[in-house]
């Protein structure tokens, strides 16, 4: 597999990242250094004394006034085989658009090694092209799909946990695995022989992980359930799965196991740290307090929570009750691969559930009611947050989503307004003569995040080496 943060780098201007949720730092005139290893070695205002020695020692690229750096964007869910069918089939409830689109077009996959270089090559550019530096993916049953899964996403450059899928349990009958016993080797396997390719890497050159990923509870016996969370603690390797995701779901979990799907997986030790549950719509309070209890991070997936849950997930609360959240684009259940997209139905979304907690208040006050002090609703700002910085943290890459030294180099370059043109770029445009007084500011971001698209992204790095 190619891999490699290539050489080192310097470039100066304005910096933007979110540190903490709901704070955007936008630093202006700063110098920026990355080592051969794509790590950062050097941040401080451009005018310090030690930048202006490396300046005049140094080539420099100079980013335009109307650009800025950002990080890459972390995308916490995505189905890699159903990127072939994307934006299909959505009328559909989740078990029927399960087994009429999911299966078939995994299993095809499977049987066709040479469809499934071409998918996942192209999901590697579509990814790329929208700014998203590291994924979370499902992938299929097949142990050597998932291999070519992980090498397409480590020759193009992109950070990418890959779950090779366990199920013994399935609606269609082709399409599962023999027995509990055959899913485990075959988990085993797969950690083993994905590690194996890149373990002649340097460690900075190692951009894939397995992922244990028993698909959700209806597909999984009790049995490879508890395998795998005994699988997960041996190998040190990352959980993901679905959780509480549709009523559907959730109530036929409910009567064949007799417990809810939370209690499932936590019986059989899959709620731990490096765990990332997928929705979560149909969780309370005490369950999302046992998530942050467990160190469990969720994939908030706002786009296919409004086609396939009756609920929308619980932002605010999760936040408040401590539990790691990121962002998830959930092709195919989401049409959209842009996280862009995500934070800005995250942000709806949670706002139309301030709205409507705050009708529900005044229908029982007799049409009088003051808003909550804590507003469900959150801002363009945490969105950004969680898209960076919270989703790496869910992710375990711990020193990835925000622009600091000794952080990889996980950046993409946004450009939002060109200053020889005096015009906006791309969907962007600005009437007044703001932009040529202050360079990029606040508002300019904001917009971006509204209106923003993929040309707007003129460079992108991954551990340093440019993608775009």
């Amino acid at each position: 597999m190619a891999g490699g943060s290539g050489t080192g780098f310097a470039v100066r201007g304005t910096l933007v990242h979110c540190p903490s949720l709901g704070v955007v730092e936008v630093l202006r005139d700063h110098l920026l250094v990355v080592d051969h290893t794509g790590v950062i070695s050097q941040l401080s205002p451009a005018t310090e004394n030690e930048s202006v020695e490396y300046i005049k020692q140094n080539d420099v690229r100079t980013l335009p006034p109307g650009s800025f750096l950002v990080p890459t964007f972390c995308d916490l869910h995505l189905h890699a085989p159903q990127f072939m069918y994307q934006g299909t089939g959505l009328d559909l409830p989740l078990m029927q658009w399960l087994d009429q689109y999911a299966y078939k077009s995994e299993e095809m996959l499977d049987a066709r090694p040479d469809m499934a270089r071409k998918v996942y090559k192209r999901l590697a550019q579509r990814l790329i092209e929208a700014g998203t530096g590291a994924v979370l993916l499902f992938g299929t049953i097949n142990t050597e799909t998932n291999l070519i899964l992980a090498d397409a996403m480590q020759t193009l450059g992109v950070r990418a946990f890959v779950g090779k899928l366990s199920m013994d349990i399935s609606s269609r009958e082709t399409y599962r695995e023999s027995s509990s016993a055959d899913s485990l080797a075959n988990a085993k396997d797969f950690i083993q022989r994905c590690r194996n390719s890149v373990a002649n890497l340097q460690p900075c050159e190692r951009l894939i992980e397995p992922v244990i990923t028993p698909r959700f509870v209806p597909t999984c016996s009790n049995e490879l359930l508890q395998a795998l969370g005994e699988l997960s603690e041996e190998k040190a390797v990352r959980i993901q799965s679905h959780l509480a995701e549709s009523y559907e779901q959730a109530k036929w979990v409910k009567d064949e196991r007799h417990i809810d799907d939370i209690e499932v997986f936590d019986k059989y030790g899959l709620l731990r740290e490096g765990t990332v549950q997928a929705h979560c719509t149909f969780l309370d309070k005490p369950s999302l307090s046992c998530l942050a209890q467990r160190k469990t991070a969720i994939a908030h997936c706002p786009l296919s929570n409004v086609y396939f849950s009756e609920k929308p997930f619980p932002l605010r609360e999760a936040l408040d009750a401590g539990v790691m959240v990121g962002l998830g684009t959930d092709v195919a259940g989401g049409y959209s691969i842009d996280i862009m997209s995500s934070m800005r139905h995250a942000v709806a979304v949670s706002r139309m559930q301030e709205s409507t907690r705050f009708l529900e208040r005044i229908g029982r006050n007799n049409g009088t009611a003051d808003r909550e002090t804590r507003s469900l609703a959150i801002t363009w700002k945490e969105s950004l947050y969680l898209a960076t910085r919270g989703g790496a943290l869910a992710l375990g890459l711990n020193q990835v989503g925000e622009l600091k030294v000794g952080s990889p180099l996980d950046a993409q370059e946004i450009a939002v307004y060109d200053f020889d043109n005096g015009a906006g770029i791309g969907a962007l445009d600005f009437f007044d003569d703001q932009p040529l007084s202050y360079g990029v500011t606040l508002e300019m971001i904001e917009k971006w995040w509204c209106m923003g698209d993929t040309r707007n992204r003129v460079g992108m790095w991954v551990q340093g080496k440019k993608l775009i």
